[in-house]
């Protein structure tokens, strides 16, 4: 294991990251000064790091210099910043927003940089470290490529819409690069089960993603979190953190039955709109302006969903 990928592991042992979504108009625009506004909310108000770029901040479809500019916004602030890179054509988020339209970077409306290009840009600029996206073909040659051009260590990343293969992930927690492993199964337990204990076996941090079953994967092992479910109601996320390090149990169930909550009214079915209900709330909260709440990569959602969400996160 390469010394900079043993000493992000150690960094982020215990870290609460937010993966941050990118505010946004409904025809696409990002105000930086929105966005440097909203991060440093976020870390305000609890998180000790910022995922920018990843699936919640629709990475994979904004231009390289609106990408750039977001690192660098991200790094300004002095917390451990982790930059999501890939997710282009041929991956697990080609289909991510698919029938949406928005503001285009690239003639398909995607980054038109390559996963190893975005790392190399995400070293430059300070990022200390890169989530790298699911990918349909070799997932080892991917890390690898990713690795050679930035020598930035990587977390890998099991999603819900291309898990990983048991053998893959052994190969990839041997990676030297690998700092530790990002599991986001939504629903599978036992799938969420296995990526900690291989993770954790390996020497490598295992970070829960997993909003849905964020209690019990702390319970199973996870070490650290990195959660779209904060990039909004901070609060109700580091409570439980708070919670599961002390020896209160009660404590612990409340916390984690108040994020059980918030998550079932935002990670629901569409499972692409949570990153505009996350939105909706960040804008409730007065993180972001109203016209900058909006995801025009996802799928619509009725109106009348909104008020349902906002009630959920009191």
């Amino acid at each position: 294991m390469d010394i900079s990928a043993q000493n992000l592991r150690d960094r982020l042992r215990g870290a609460l990251i937010a993966a941050a979504a990118t505010p946004m108009t409904a025809s696409g625009e990002v105000d930086l000064d929105v966005v440097s506004r909203y991060f440093a909310g976020l870390v305000a108000d609890g998180v000790t790091g910022l995922a920018v770029l990843a699936h919640t901040g629709r990475g994979p479809y904004l231009a390289p210099e609106t990408r750039a500019a977001i690192i660098e916004r991200a790094v300004a602030l002095g917390v451990p910043v982790l930059v999501g890179v890939g997710g282009g054509p041929g991956s697990s988020a080609s289909a991510l927003g698919a029938s949406a339209s928005g503001g285009g970077s690239g003639l398909d409306g995607r980054s038109t940089d390559g996963p190893a290009e975005q790392a190399r840009t995400a070293a430059e600029l300070g990022a200390d470290g890169v989530l790298v996206f699911p990918s349909a073909g070799d997932r080892v040659a991917l890390h690898d490529e990713v690795w050679r051009a930035a020598r930035l260590p990587m977390i890998a990343f099991d999603l819900y819409t291309l898990p990983c293969p048991a053998g893959t992930m052994r190969a990839l927690l041997e990676h030297p690069g690998v700092a530790g492993l990002k599991t986001a199964l939504l629903s599978d337990a036992m799938g969420c089960q296995r990526a900690i204990d291989l993770t954790t076996r390996a020497g490598r941090l295992a970070i829960t993603g997993e909003d849905r079953m964020f209690g019990p994967s702390l319970l199973w092992g996870a070490q650290a979190a990195l959660v779209g479910i904060a990039a909004a109601s901070v609060d109700v996320t580091a409570a439980v953190m708070k919670a599961f390090g002390g020896s209160d149990l009660r404590a612990f169930e409340e916390a984690s039955g108040r994020l059980d909550r918030l998550a079932a009214a935002t990670f629901t079915e569409p499972m692409e709109g949570y990153v505009q209900r996350m939105l909706w709330l960040a804008a409730a909260e007065g993180r972001i302006p109203e016209p900058h709440a909006y995801d025009p990569y996802g799928p619509p959602l009725p109106d009348a969903e909104r008020a349902a969400v906002i009630a959920s996160s009191r």
